[in-house]
């Protein structure tokens, strides 16, 4: 479990990692061409031959850089990153959830709606997965391809089967504790300013 749990945190460092850094590098470039193109423009007028030349090289150097790509990569990386950031949000309790209910009940009734909610969970999940690879292997045999990157797209889509496979393992997972253990992950709310370790508001009796 250490080496899966590394791995997902690690893949969704990097994928947020990569699409942070490519979005940087693509909105950098479009304003560093809007601020070039004015400066040759204003060069015209002011007759230094230097200036005008090098803005010029400038304006072309960082034109010639293609990242048409940019936003479709990006949108593909936060698609990978979500689907496998709610996998990891199962595991660690982050994902909202509407427990008024359950905190009311008590003993067996308290349990028996704990397992229908995990068990609704890992029937969702399992369901987008099963539908999921069945849509990757279409598009597989399809030999779609994407706009821009020209990847073939089901190699983009396999997000969806696998993310949702690796969040069914985590309901799996949450209700074999539970079963076993009675511990069910939980969000640390000490962790958010503002809010102390009853869940209360500072500031509030």
């Amino acid at each position: 479990m250490r080496v899966l749990d590394r791995f997902e945190e690690i893949l969704i460092i990097v994928l947020m990692a990569a699409a942070t850094t490519l979005i940087f590098v693509a909105v950098t470039q479009r304003y560093s061409l809007d601020m070039l193109a004015s400066l040759v423009r204003a060069s015209r007028g002011w007759d230094i031959a230097w200036i005008s030349d090098s803005a010029r090289a400038a304006y072309g150097a960082v034109r010639s850089v293609n990242l048409v790509w940019a936003q479709e990569a990006c949108i593909y990386l936060f698609v990978w990153m979500a689907k496998f950031g709610a996998a990891y949000g199962v595991r660690i309790g982050i994902h909202v959830g509407v427990d008024v209910l359950v905190e009311r009940l008590e003993g067996r009734a308290k349990t028996i709606v704990t397992v229908i909610a995990m068990s609704g969970g890992i029937l969702f999940t399992f369901i987008v997965a099963w539908i999921g690879t069945d849509f990757v292997y279409h598009v597989y045999k399809g030999g779609q391809t994407s706009p821009d990157l020209e990847i073939k797209m089901w190699i983009v889509y396999l997000a969806v089967p696998l993310g949702s496979a690796l969040m069914c393992f985590r309901f799996v997972q949450a209700l074999y504790w539970y079963l076993t253990t009675g511990y069910i992950a939980h969000h640390d709310l000490g962790a958010v300013d503002g809010v102390d370790d009853d869940g209360a508001s500072e500031g509030k009796a």
